[in-house]
């Protein structure tokens, strides 16, 4: 079959197409034969090497597909042996293409408990788009940040596969939803997903307008996936909760203790997260109106490389997929 594969670490130029042996099923694991590939910031790391892949290795969390056991179309859950434990992965968890063979390929070989049902009315690259940002956003927002229908949340960035899924499940189950961003067009297009405004954080005075935004208490909940905390505290309400799930623009941050005490906050960390996370997110999906994932653009197989540089850009707004 064809696959992409990486001989070593590095830039978007590493990515080139290969011929590997097919995958074989065994006890346990299931074959499936993919229609479509999203892209994560997290196959740029590890293109780069930040998790210590096997080479040569085939990256990518993502995908959509037929199960070759049973002819069913799936989605492939990437957040593999999570463990028993809701609060937190077990010791065995990984991610899927972190250190086996992941979905930049014609075929994946993966547990069979990774499998679901591809939900109805979603194309091969929308449902593609869902697993890993469903399942992560779906986590942050309900799991670990409590939201509920009527309190207010604001979306740190409003371009990512994660900013856009969150102001669409946000949205759909009855939060008022404000998003940051750089482009006056990228708010436009989240207010189009369900959120009621934004503000441009390339203004220094960002936190002011959105707390106004907020009526000027601050949002009861603060989705931050680029590693902004100082600022996002600021913005949330006394008692809110700040959910933290990227560092896209820093790795470190300082805050001010007795502020945050005194701020009675919540800071809560999370990351992918497990079938029971992804099985609500699946139900909730079908009790609401839920705007199917945002594609972003799409590309051929062998134009990974592309699709990589594509993504590294930052200019688009949605997800970007491989087609297979």
């Amino acid at each position: 079959m064809k696959a992409v594969r990486q001989r070593s670490y590095g830039d978007a130029s590493v990515l080139e197409l290969a011929e590997v042996p097919d995958p074989v099923a065994e006890p346990g694991w299931t074959v499936v034969e993919l229609r479509a590939a999203a892209l994560n910031w997290h196959d740029v790391l590890v293109r780069q090497g930040k998790y210590g892949s096997p080479l040569p290795h085939t990256p990518g969390a993502d995908g959509a597909g037929i199960d070759l056991s049973t002819g069913d179309e799936v989605v492939v859950l990437p957040s593999l042996w999570w463990g028993s434990d809701e609060s937190a992965p077990g010791p065995d968890w990984e991610i899927l293409g972190d250190h086996r063979p992941g979905t930049y390929a014609e075929r994946v070989l993966v547990p069979t408990e990774a499998v679901a049902p591809k939900p109805a009315g979603l194309s091969w690259a929308q449902a593609a788009a869902l697993p890993l940002v469903g399942v992560t956003t779906h986590r942050a927002l309900f799991t670990r940040g409590r939201l509920r229908a009527g309190e207010s949340l604001l979306v740190l960035g409003a371009g990512g596969g994660v900013a856009t899924m969150a102001v669409s499940l946000a949205s759909a189950t009855g939060a008022r939803v404000f998003v940051t961003s750089s482009s006056d067009d990228k708010i436009v297009a989240a207010q189009e997903l369900g959120a009621h405004g934004g503000v441009r954080y390339d203004d220094p005075a960002w936190p002011t307008a959105a707390r106004e935004l907020a009526g000027g208490r601050g949002f009861d909940v603060v989705l931050d996936p680029v590693g902004n905390w100082a600022q996002a505290l600021e913005v949330l309400r006394p008692g809110g909760r700040l959910v933290v799930l990227g560092a896209n623009r820093a790795d470190t941050a300082e805050l001010g203790v007795r502020p945050y005490y005194f701020g009675q906050f919540d800071l809560l960390g999370t990351t992918m997260g497990s079938p029971r996370d992804f099985a609500g997110l699946l139900d909730l999906m079908a009790e609401h109106v839920v705007p199917p994932p945002v594609i972003d653009r799409t590309f051929a197989l062998d134009l990974a490389a592309d699709a990589h540089r594509h993504l590294e850009a930052g200019g688009g707004f949605g997800k970007v997929v491989l087609e297979i």
